[in-house]
């Protein structure tokens, strides 16, 4: 594991990504883990083929107006948490693991990252009521552990449209408490790299017949 120090969404950090899986869609192949690949990991596996193939970032992008505002209301969620927990955020930068890799949001001093999600009021209750980071984001918090190798990872809810002291919530995962998914993870991971070079191999014979 290699860590870069680059800025999120800068073409660094987009040229690196380039043909690798990276933890944000780790959900996409641990979806039915014991079964066979569903849709969405094979067409996981064929973007990240593409893109070795061709050592361009797939084309297709998708991005709706909450996460626009998520973007632009991360920096305040990330202020918050510091003024609150009296620490200092540093740039989470690309941790490259080779097929694969990870962009938390920032470390937290040396041994923690933080994942920051800024969300419309119905999931920040939901979020609180359940008294636990959202089970979407699952993976992604265990991907960060597995790639990162840091103890612990911040699940962190912001919504503005909340009083004041209940506008940001954060969730701890450890990395003890996932032991069974980190190993899930792995092996996961390993059947979906091989995924991923078997749609290699097809494009490229189609090429060469």
């Amino acid at each position: 594991m290699k860590w870069v120090d680059v800025q999120q969404n800068s073409p660094e950090w987009e040229e690196l990504r380039i043909g690798k899986a990276t933890a944000s869609s780790f959900g996409k192949f641990m979806a039915n883990y014991g079964k066979s690949f569903g849709e969405p990991a094979q067409r996981y596996a064929l973007q990240i083929a593409l893109e070795i193939v061709t050592g361009r970032k797939a084309e297709y992008s998708f991005k709706n107006d909450d996460m626009e505002r998520g973007h632009e209301q991360e920096p305040i969620a990330r202020m918050l948490y510091e003024e609150q927990r009296f620490v200092d955020i540093t740039n989470g930068g690309f941790f490259d693991c080779g097929d694969y890799g990870d962009s938390p949001d920032g470390l937290v001093e040396d041994c923690g990252v933080i994942e920051v999600k800024s969300v419309i009021a119905s999931t920040h209750e939901a979020t609180i009521r359940r008294g636990a980071a959202d089970p979407s984001y699952k993976w992604q918090i265990v991907g960060h552990l597995d790639c990162t190798g840091r103890k612990w990872v911040d699940f962190v809810s912001y919504c503005s449209d909340y009083p004041e002291w209940q506008q940001l919530v954060v969730y701890r995962t450890h990395r003890h408490e996932v032991k069974d998914e980190l190993a899930q993870l792995a092996e996961r991971r390993a059947e979906f790299l091989e995924l991923v070079k078997a749609k290699v191999i097809q494009i490229n014979e189609r090429s060469a017949a």
